[in-house]
């Protein structure tokens, strides 16, 4: 659908309170209430609701609360998955390198769907936002990248791409759900993208015994079918690119030139929320490849620490980007989520809020 002059908004996760992170790694150790829990993420949830429209944020969410990982509750929602081993890259810090060690929630047999994934989130929010709010969910591929394992995954799907469209059966379901339900706002997130914009990165994937020979066309093309039945009027859908967001860390850097033409053009959503808080980032000329009628949000602040950006140099960005895609088709974000897991990135959770401040104060001085 066309999408709404939404201006400020933020990508999906908050940092959790020290409290909901207690409560749910109890769960987690079998030693949990999970009445205790529920009642900690509503109040959590209603705290941070409020203090994002106190903000004046054009889209609200619940910071991904009732989630371990934004991409948790796909292997949560699906039979098929046991827990494993599998190796990673290592990812970068300002101080050297770090490694997520290599626990993980891996495609075991074929998958079965045994509950929705986003419900109780969606019933939450669509009783209590004062506001347009968004359910974020996983792209088909980064489940497929961190999930699927060769001598334990290929019993069930024998390329790597076979898991990647069964998962994308599963989110094209519950897509579809949300939108019945009235969500107004639907956001994939697909930081695997950065696999095909660094070449560094695919070797050192390769060296971690990670090959995803998965052709950029078809990963868009499952992201796509993920949507494929969205009504006409909505809801709004938008599609979420980083570089990776883990303790602060990053996995890739690169522009966007090597798949902006088939990125703008193949994916089958109305916003873009795109990386843009470093260099690392490239600049805005891949825009150019952005159609008509299509959003761009442009991640200017960095949730990767707690140093407030000046106000009027990021006005100035946004001008910059205006030469590539006309101001009145932009808006303005962190360039990734505060928390992709429970842990959170390295900064605490008022610098968390003086952040999405700012995104709200450029906002203003932009657009009035």
């Amino acid at each position: 659908m066309p999408s709404p002059n939404w201006r400020c908004e933020h990508v999906g996760s908050l940092i959790r309170p020290p409290g909901l992170v207690s409560l749910r790694m109890a769960m987690l150790q079998g030693r949990g209430d999970p009445g205790a829990l529920r009642k900690a993420e509503d109040e959590a949830v209603l705290e941070a609701l409020q203090r994002q429209e106190a903000l004046g944020l054009d889209v609200v969410g619940d910071g991904e609360f009732r989630r371990f990982s934004f991409m948790g509750e796909v292997a949560g929602a699906a039979d098929g998955f046991a827990f494993g081993e599998l190796e990673n890259p290592d990812w970068f810090t300002p101080e050297g390198t770090a490694n997520p060690g290599s626990k993980a929630m891996i495609a075991a047999s074929p998958l079965e769907p045994k509950r929705r994934i986003a419900r109780d989130e969606a019933s939450f929010l669509l009783d209590h936002a004062r506001r347009p709010f968004k359910i974020t969910l996983p792209s088909p591929l980064v489940v497929a990248q961190a999930c699927w394992k060769p001598g334990v995954s290929d019993r069930a799907y024998p390329r790597r791409a076979d898991l990647m469209w069964a998962v994308a059966d599963i989110l094209r379901g519950e897509i579809d759900a949300l939108a019945s339900e009235g969500v107004p706002y639907v956001q994939i997130d697909n930081p695997g993208l950065a696999y095909y914009l660094d070449p560094a990165l695919r070797e050192r994937s390769k060296e971690a015994g990670i090959e995803v020979d998965i052709p950029l066309e078809e990963a868009l093309s499952a992201d796509a079918h993920c949507l494929g039945n969205l009504p006409a009027d909505g809801p709004v859908a938008g599609l979420h690119l980083c570089r990776g967001n883990w303790r602060s860390a990053w996995l890739a850097e690169g522009d966007l030139e090597p798949l902006a033409a088939s990125l703008f053009a193949l994916s089958r959503v109305d916003r873009f929320l795109l990386e843009y808080d470093t260099p690392r980032a490239g600049g805005f000329e891949p825009l150019r490849h952005v159609p008509e009628g299509k959003q761009v949000v442009l991640g200017l602040v960095s949730s990767k620490h707690g140093r407030l950006e000046d106000v009027d140099a990021l006005a100035r960005r946004v001008e910059e980007a205006s030469r590539f895609v006309p101001a009145e088709r932009l808006a303005v974000s962190p360039q990734c989520g505060f928390a992709t897991s429970i842990p959170g990135n390295l900064l605490s959770e008022e610098a968390q809020w003086k952040k999405l401040e700012l995104v709200v104060e450029v906002a203003r001085k932009v657009w009035g």
